[in-house]
């Protein structure tokens, strides 16, 4: 029986944007916030501190409210994603987005309550054994909140964040899905969304690629003055908040937000810049063998053997589940299940959202996955990369509510170590050189988009953020910055590369992460260590992957690491060892093409 390529939201709350179920559904998370709003008044109102009993009633209303405001955000955003066009979800979103706004605020209020607390207070109040599973968030509230604005001028932001900040995100969302190109494939002219075009950097002929890339390119050309606009006034309002808090380095909190230190995010990228000569050898290769002089970016997903790539979406769901299957039995059932009980969109169609993503649904325990499926080995491993995801989130369905939210630097390490399980049962059963060759390439594309296009992305970014504080980036400059930014992080090993990068990577219009580029080298070196254990252990190692990723809400990534591998990541020495792996992978490719 064929495998289903719709999803099915229905069983969530049946009737889509008009489900009487879902308005129910707001309208209790309405009262959920409304009764915390009543705590926080109480709690605001103490001269001191409430004792243990009434923190822990307050953090588990905060967590159930979180619940049920993920599970409405994770609703509309599929709705949006499968019909851009949906006028009722863009005004449930409005709702959703005010509902947060009001969560938010008197979140905000809590923790500058806890920051205000004297420490000697503190100090014997966080051991009160009511409140022993809230210690490591409390503490860090308690510790990141910034004490420099007044609940008004907090209340104020959140206000002005719903039709200022977030509905710029919102705007480049909806533009992006509105945009149509015209393609030749197999010799028909065809009307794509910007999801299949992109799909077509794979595709087998270099005249399709290249065709995809000047079609994509120059319709973000066409549009880079309103794209420069959104970028500007999401960066411009982040900056100003940031300016309020009195925050001078613009990584101050993307780091708090990953639960990481500067001085690991800096043993990380020492490294990446260390290593880049065997990857630019790899490309360099790669391009001979498309015969170019140089790698051009149009075929940097090129396929390097002639073995047939097309894969049926089946085909994909039965791979992936007998892979699945070699790592352990929890990992097998939870994908059986995501597959037979429809939680992926993989439709090839236009009309729908041009990214994939992994939508949570806490409160019935369960996800959704986001794609265009192609029928390239990339569409698997961007399948695989997102039920990575959704296993994160069936991992945390036994953890309490406020510590079920980790960090994105760990959801990158879940995604990525999936991508791993895959190319290692497929690297064991190939029985020839081309094949071999083909999953090394598919190895090391992964490497360089870690090593060298993330780490244009943080450059980039950087230097953007710091251009717009003195006030706004034309799009002429950020083409500039772009180029300049993929130049270095490449090493000068790509040749005419995407200028709009800035345009069409939707990281940078996320408004809830920022940064949201450095949690994936993160977790794709942290990933490697993890699998060097597993394949030490064999299955074994499930229970111990599970109860890492359980305690990924609840500590900090140093922390976590040390806990679960024994190692020191603010050390050089730790991202050397994943280093070396990936390096190994680029040398076997050189040798396999001499």
């Amino acid at each position: 029986m064929p495998y289903e390529v719709n999803w099915n939201l229905d069983s969530i709350f049946l009737g889509g944007s008009k489900s009487d179920q879902f308005i129910n559904h707001l309208n209790e998370l309405e009262g959920h916030i409304h009764n915390i709003k009543r705590l926080v008044a109480s709690f605001n109102a103490l001269t001191s501190i409430g004792d243990g009993a009434n923190i822990a009633e307050l953090m588990t209303k905060i967590g159930e409210t979180r619940i049920h405001l993920s599970q409405a955000n994770s609703f509309v955003t599929c709705l949006l994603s499968q019909n851009p066009k949906n006028h009722d979800a863009v005004t449930l979103r409005g709702k959703i987005v005010k509902l947060e706004s009001d969560f938010n605020n008197e979140l905000s209020k809590v923790k500058v309550v806890l920051a205000n607390t004297k420490q000697e207070r503190w100090v014997s109040l966080i051991e009160a054994k009511e409140i022993a599973d809230y210690k490591f968030i409390l503490n860090e509230w308690r510790e990141n909140t910034n004490s420099h604005l007044s609940d008004d001028e907090q209340s104020l932001i959140a206000d002005l964040m719903v039709d200022g900040y977030h509905s710029w995100g919102h705007l480049y969302n909806a533009l992006v899905s509105s945009l149509k190109v015209n393609i030749e494939v197999d010799g028909k002219e065809k009307q794509l969304s910007i999801g299949q075009a992109i799909n077509l950097r794979s595709h087998p002929d270099e005249k399709v690629r290249k065709e995809a890339h000047q079609a994509l390119e120059a319709i973000y050309e066409e549009k880079e003055e309103i794209f420069a606009k959104i970028l500007n006034h999401i960066a411009g309002f982040r900056l100003q908040i940031y300016q309020h808090k009195k925050v001078e380095n613009i990584l101050e909190i993307p780091l708090k937000e990953n639960r990481i230190t500067e001085k690991t995010i800096n043993a990380m990228w020492s490294v990446v810049k260390q290593y880049k000569k065997p990857f630019s050898n790899y490309l360099g290769r790669k391009a001979e063998l498309t015969g170019n002089p140089s790698m051009k970016a149009y075929n940097f997903w090129a396929p390097i053997t002639n073995i047939s790539s097309k894969i049926q979406y089946d085909e994909a769901v039965i791979l992936i589940t007998k892979h699945f299957s070699q790592f352990g039995n929890e990992l097998e059932a939870f994908a059986k299940h995501a597959f037979n009980e429809g939680w992926i969109e993989a439709d090839d169609r236009d009309n729908k959202s041009a990214f994939s993503y992994c939508a949570s649904f806490p409160l019935t325990g369960e996800s959704r996955i986001f794609m265009t499926f192609g029928g390239t080995f990339l569409n698997v491993l961007t399948l695989v990369h997102e039920l990575g995801h959704a296993f994160h989130n069936f991992a945390m369905k036994p953890v309490e509510g406020v510590n079920k939210q980790y960090p994105m630097s760990i959801a990158e390490t879940a995604s990525t170590f999936a991508e791993m399980i895959i190319f290692d049962a497929a690297m064991e059963k190939a029985q020839s050189k081309e094949e071999r060759l083909l999953l090394l390439d598919e190895k090391l594309k992964r490497s360089v988009m870690n090593f060298m296009n993330i780490h244009s992305r943080f450059l980039f970014e950087q230097r953007f953020y710091e251009e717009r504080k003195k006030g706004l980036v034309s799009s002429r400059r950020l083409n500039h910055l772009m180029n300049e930014a993929i130049r270095e992080a490449y090493n000068g090993a790509l040749d005419q590369p995407s200028t709009y990068s800035w345009v069409w990577t939707p990281h940078y219009y996320i408004t809830h992460s920022p940064f949201y580029n450095f949690p994936y080298t993160f977790g794709y070196l942290f990933a490697l260590g993890i699998f060097a254990k597993a394949k030490e252990k064999g299955k074994e190692f499930e229970k111990d992957y599970l109860n890492l990723l359980r305690d990924s809400g609840s500590m900090t990534v140093e922390d976590l690491v040390m806990k679960h591998l024994g190692e020191d990541i603010t050390s050089k020495d730790f991202w050397e060892k994943g280093m070396e792996i990936c390096v190994k992978d680029a040398e076997e490719f050189l040798t396999l093409t001499s």
